[in-house]
Formats: C-alpha cells, structure tokens, sequence
C-alpha cells in the first residue's frame, strides 16, 4: 500500500492553496490579460481537464518554449499539478540546442507560443517521432490551440497526486561534452526554495513582482513564492529602460528581478530614470552574473537600500545564500563582493581537493547539502555521483568565508560564463567557432564587462590561408547557437596556449584579464 504520511509537499499543493486562500486578489498580468487567483485557478482546471483528454498522465514529459505571458504560466502551473515532468526550453537558444533537450528529456509533448515560436514548433514536430502532441497557445497549423480547446471545459479540482520527491521540473544546464544536461528537480526543492524566499527575503508588504527576463529561467520559480504570499506578478516580455521605468510606476511595481546588465543600463539612463515616480519599488533582487562592488554602490546611490542578492545554481536553485537588503551597508563597501550568508535548511561549507573543511579566510570549493538540493542528472549516474562525493554538492565556485559567515566567490573551477544572466559554456562556442571552415582552433573565455558581468572573448587560430573577419565569426557563431553565444570580441593567434599534458590552458589565457581583482558575484 501506498504510505502517504509524508504526501502533500509539493508544488501543486503550493498553487492550489495559493488559489484558495487568495481567490480574490489580482495575481498575475501581462500587456494582454488580467486574472485574480480564482480566474488562474479555473484556468489551470480546464488545462488539467484538457491534458487528460489529449492522453497525458502523471510522470508524462512534457516541453514548452514561450514568452512571458499569463498563458503559459498557467500551462506550467497545470503540468505542476497534474504532476507531468515539465521542462522550458531556452527562448533564445536554438534548435539543435531544443532538438537535444526533447529528445534526452523524453518529453512527448511540446507547447509552443504561436506570438513567436509556431515555425521553430512544426519543425521540431517533424524531425522528431516521439513528439505525439504538438500543443499551442494561440492558433498554430498541424498543433492543438489549447486556448480554444479549454473554452467551455469544465475546470478539474486542483489536486495534486506527486510525492514529494517525484520529478517535477527537468532543466537543463550545458556540459563538458558540448550536450545539455539534465538537472532532475523534484517537488520537495522547489518547495523547499519558495519557503526559503518566502520567509528569508525582506519582501515589501504590498508585494507587486515584476518579471522581466524569460519565466522559463530564474525570474520564473520566483512566482512559486510569491504566489504562496498572495502576491501580484506582471509579466513584461523583455526588458528596456524606459518600458521598465512606465510599468513600476503605473502599477506600483514593489519587486522585481534584474541582472546586471539591466541595472547597469539603467545606471546608463539617468534623465530616463528621473522622469519616473520610483517610489513603490521597494525590493530588487539581483544575481546569476558578477557585478562589481563600484556597480552596487552606485546602484544603492541611485535606487535607495533595496538591494537583495541571490546565490545559486540549476542543481540548488537560487538561495544557498543569500545577501539581504540589510547587508549592503556603504558603510562596509567591502561586504558588497559578498554573496551574503547560509539561507535557513541550506548547510553550506567550504572543502578542500580532500573534502576536508578549511578554515575561515582561505580559499575552498562552495559545497552545499539540503533539501534545496536536486536529485542528480537525469540519466547520468558517473557524474551525479562526481558531484555529490562525500555528501555534499559540489557547486564548482570557490570562496572563502569571513568570520561574520559572509561568503565571497573567488573564482570558479568550472570553465561557465554568466554574461547578461545567461550560462555560457565554451566548449559550446568553441565547438561553434571551430565548425567554420576557416578555423583550426578556438578558445573561449569571460572576461570582466561592465555591461555584461563577463562579456564572451574567444581566441581563434585560422587554418592557413583562410582569412575572415571577427564580426564574420560573431555572426557564425549568433546565426548556430543564439545571440548570448556569440562572442563580444575575438582575437586572432598563431597558437593557443597548452599546459604540459597538452590541454588548452585557459587560466594563461584568464590571467590578463583576471588578475588582480575577484569575480564577484
């Protein structure tokens, strides 16, 4: 017999009490649509009563590439209730990249937006068999529009049949091969992350959140808390500065979520910015790129004290650490390079290459255990046991800690790229570049950009004979993988540099640009 002593921890469990206890209230907007919480209830309903309909069933992969609209919000809430393993594919990656994650995930249904992605979503359909259901939101030739299907459903309860451990969202993360790999997130993280954020972060009390980049990435887990604080939530498709500044102030924007490369345009706009009553803004969240201390204190200059930074990876999402809006004291410039202290249910601890702990003021890889944590790469058992060796997940960062329990990213024994919010890999565009005909070899790396956080800068030996231009090269690499791929600059060499067992040695390559100064998360 089924034990259900521990049931009920799960993510549909957070959406239907969030509907029901806050069926009144308005919960979520885009430039097209209004609903409170019980229209977004009833909505997810008749989602679930169309997905059984079309054959889907709990444990089901299901794929979906849209933009930030209420539509597929709630299309995503629907899987997490019914309990499908839901997957977003990365809106400005590419199809290959898209192909890849179909067909690792297992997914037999894909959802796409018909505002941008109908023709990406038919040829997906046709190169691989074991998509049975193409699904859309809005009108689509050869999919099931699942607008118009669910007009006039009858909206099912919102009752969630998951263990807390089951898979609930597979995302996918690059690799050391050049493939995605899958990150397998059950229930009980995202819960565990949303209960985190709902009591750690300082909150304003009227809480209207605003999501400007992707809800397939971190600007879209962040609704779960909300949502479990009875907050508003208005999805922008894309962020520039004046559009930003004429949302808050219409609609007394309290929270939101921006990278740096966002604040540091706006810290660009000044007589934009000025032009706006900011006032309501109480909390911005910043995080997944380095941004410089200078850049913070500027930041807080101009915005006031509401500066919240998040730490975290895909494996362990957004808060194993946590810099509250309290730790950015000007008065203590040197704590902005922290990425804040342990958040509560994460142990956090610092190993050494014999994972064993090193004391406060030296150097060791940020490693975490908790029930944040994932429960390993889908279908890669070698390498979920690799990061989690004695116990603990190793997140690839080192820091050291201060006597205070702050913690400060130091460098990185990945080779990842966070340039404008985005993941980069540089086998990814190393890969890319050295598939052009005029290439022999590439290398990639970041490099420090007040504009990106790290801007990509590759390093390509031609072939002899073979001459093209960098914007040539960047051009290749946008037109293979997406626009964040593409590097920022590109220098030609002779060679590129080899340790002495013949690898490339990227730190040789780092070291000019590196040197002397921390990457600071």
């Amino acid at each position: 017999m089924l034990d259900l002593t521990y049931s009920g921890g799960t993510v549909g469990r957070l959406i239907a009490d969030a509907v029901t206890r806050f069926s009144d209230r308005p919960a979520l907007a885009d430039d097209h649509v209004r609903w409170t919480y019980s229209q977004l209830g009833d909505v997810i309903g008749r989602l679930l009563t169309l997905y059984r309909q079309l054959g889907l069933k709990p444990g089901d992969g299901i794929c979906m590439v849209t933009g930030n609209r209420v539509e597929a919000w709630a299309a995503t809430c629907a899987s997490n209730v019914m309990g499908l393993r839901h997957t977003h594919l990365h809106p400005m990656s590419v199809e290959d990249d898209h192909a890849h994650i179909l067909q690792d995930s297992q997914a037999t249904t894909l959802i796409v937006d018909s505002r941008k992605f109908a023709g990406l979503g038919q040829r997906l359909k046709a190169r691989l068999p074991q998509v049975q259901r193409l699904l859309s939101l809005g009108q689509v030739e050869g999919a099931t529009d699942i607008l118009a299907r669910i007009e006039g459903l009858e909206a099912a309860p919102l009752v969630c049949p998951c263990d807390p451990e089951d898979t609930m969202l597979l995302t996918y993360t690059g690799g050391t091969t050049g493939k995605s790999k899958g990150i397998d997130m059950p229930h009980r993280a995202i819960v565990t992350m949303s209960s985190i954020i709902a009591a750690e972060w300082e909150w304003p009390q009227n809480l209207r959140y605003m999501a400007m980049t992707p809800i397939s990435h971190s600007a879209g887990v962040k609704i779960y808390p909300v949502m479990s604080r009875g907050g508003y939530t208005r999805l922008v498709d894309g962020f520039d500065v004046e559009s930003f500044c004429q949302i808050v102030a219409e609609e007394g924007i309290s929270a939101t979520f921006l990278v740096p490369t966002m604040l540091n345009a706006m810290l660009q706009r000044p007589k934009i910015v000025e032009n706006y009553d900011l006032s309501s803004l109480g909390l911005i969240i910043y995080g997944a790129a380095p941004m410089a201390p200078d850049q913070m204190r500027r930041a807080i200059e101009s915005f006031g004290p509401v500066f919240l930074q998040l730490y975290g990876q895909s494996e362990a999402p957004e808060c194993i650490t946590t810099m509250r809006v309290a730790d950015h004291d000007l008065a203590r410039p040197d704590r902005l390079a922290s990425c804040g202290r342990a958040t509560m249910l994460c142990e956090v601890t610092l190993l050494d290459t014999g994972l064993n702990e090193v004391p406060d003021g030296t150097p060791g890889e940020l490693c975490v255990r908790g029930p944040l944590v994932m429960n390993g790469y889908w279908g890669l058992p070698e390498l979920t046991e690799e990061v989690f060796r004695g116990g603990w997940l190793h997140t690839g960062d080192v820091a050291w800690r201060d006597s205070d329990g702050y913690y400060y990213i130091v460098d990185r024994t990945k080779d990842m790229i966070i340039s404008g919010g985005f993941n980069i890999y540089p086998r990814e565009v190393e890969d890319t570049l050295a598939a052009h005909p005029a290439v022999d070899m590439a290398a990639v790396i970041g490099v420090p950009d007040a504009k990106w956080g790290e801007a990509v800068t590759a390093f390509v030996v031609l072939r002899d004979g073979k001459r093209i231009t960098p914007e040539e090269l960047m051009a290749h690499v946008k037109a293979e993988r997406g626009g964040p791929w593409a590097p920022k600059t590109i220098h030609f060499l002779d060679e590129l540099p080899l340790t002495g067992l013949g690898k490339l040695d990227r730190k040789s390559l780092r070291k000019p640009y590196w040197e002397g100064r921390a990457r600071d998360i």
